[in-house]
């Protein structure tokens, strides 16, 4: 069985005004609620007020990612945690629901450049989902609740640090000289 997550580096704590997001899937409704505590109580030990976190339930963890895209681009939140729960059953449908969900929720995140962050359970067994929703093996809600917390802190320290920094080196285009104007 997986470990805990690694604890975050130093424990970053929220403006006044950032609001937070959770998107949570209803399928496996008892075990996701404990994901939404957990990231919930995450956000508030980071300084978020209780007002400024909002839960938006969706069907299952399929739906995940069009939800926090609509969140993101809505321009309200600093971050979206996702969290849901996919149990093994006995056909594929775990793999196509819990791939998509993943590649989905990076897709959202680096589209819209919000913090979108992953705590989805992927389990064999209804036990092994339980524990890690809070029980042995930690709570992958309040992970991802700590992972968004963590990003909008590094992002929002490197974009107003340097603003003029923000594009990469291979999105630059290439300065003109002098030498290039004669040539017209």
């Amino acid at each position: 069985m997986a470990g805990r997550a690694p604890a975050p580096h130093f424990r970053p704590r929220s403006g006044p005004n950032v609001r937070f997001g959770v998107v949570a899937a209803r399928f496996n409704e008892p075990i996701v609620k404990k994901l939404v505590d957990g990231a919930v109580a995450a956000f508030t030990a980071g300084g978020v007020g209780a007002g400024a976190i909002d839960v938006h339930w969706v069907p299952g963890s399929f739906e995940l990612p069009l939800a926090a895209h609509h969140l993101a681009i809505s321009g309200r939140y600093a971050g979206i945690a996702c969290v849901g729960v996919v149990i093994r059953g006995e056909t594929p449908h775990f793999e196509h629901v819990a791939r998509e969900a993943a590649a989905g929720i990076r897709s959202v995140a680096l589209a819209t450049g919000i913090p979108v962050t992953f705590g989805l359970i992927t389990a064999l067994t209804e036990e092994q989902a339980w524990a890690r929703a809070g029980g042995d093996v930690g709570n992958r809600g309040a992970e991802a609740a700590e992972a968004a917390l963590e990003m909008v802190h590094l992002l929002a320290a490197r974009t107003f640090a340097r603003p003029d920094r923000r594009r990469t080196q291979t999105a630059r285009r290439p300065r003109r000289s002098r030498a290039d104007d004669h040539k017209r």
